[in-house]
């Protein structure tokens, strides 16, 4: 079963996963006040697919000077997002712990333009040099078993790409935008149950 709740000013998804372990159907989805107040306890972990990034990459002309690659890098809408989004975590007291990114530009660009701590590259977090069209099982295995490990009083930050997202949580990631994140929260059976999901243009408009 799927469905979507639009809720002011959060979007939030729920859903049932039966069969799926380690994650689950949410018993209870947080949203507004109560997703704020679950954050700044600490104990979940936030999935979030890199901010807006077009699909060419940049040419000499358009290339951050960091970019000496030439990768992906994120666009006007996605710089703005993701320093917003961190903004807002900050102001909101949100602690975030470790900050879990894939090795791609875009996405440590995005971990960078939100200031919320250096990044450590996952492999598995990758595209593996293929623009991300598909991901791995073993990337799918480890996305799985990382969002059932929940930290103590702070906050979890993994950034990285729709292909790795929809691979292992399907039921959670119809139309993920860019930005958009998945928190994860324990289910109470020892896995992790999804709890909110949320646009990246929406942490600023969390109630303070």
């Amino acid at each position: 079963m799927y469905f979507r709740l639009r809720l002011t000013p959060v979007l939030v998804t729920v859903g049932c996963l039966a069969g799926f372990s380690p994650i689950s159907g949410a018993p209870q989805t947080l949203t507004d006040e109560a997703l704020v107040k679950a954050l700044r306890q600490g104990g979940y972990v936030i999935v979030m697919r890199h901010a807006s990034s077009p699909r060419d990459e940049p040419d000499a002309k358009t290339a951050n000077p960091d970019n000496v690659n030439r990768e992906r890098q994120l666009d006007e809408q996605g710089r703005a997002t993701a320093m917003a989004m961190g903004a807002a975590l900050r102001e909101l007291r949100i602690p975030i712990g470790d900050v879990l990114s894939s090795p791609t530009y875009r996405a440590l660009e995005t971990v960078r333009l939100a200031q919320l701590g250096k990044p450590t590259p996952i492999t598995e977090l990758g595209d593996g040099g293929r623009g991300m069209q598909t991901s791995t099982e073993a990337q799918v295995a480890w996305l799985r078993n990382r969002v059932a490990q929940f930290p103590a009083r702070t906050n979890t930050l993994v950034v990285t790409h729709f292909p790795n997202m929809s691979g292992a949580f399907p039921q959670f990631t119809n139309n993920l935008m860019d930005g958009e994140a998945l928190i994860f929260g324990p289910d109470g059976k020892g896995g992790a149950a999804v709890v909110a999901r949320i646009r990246i243009d929406e942490w600023p408009r969390l109630p303070r």
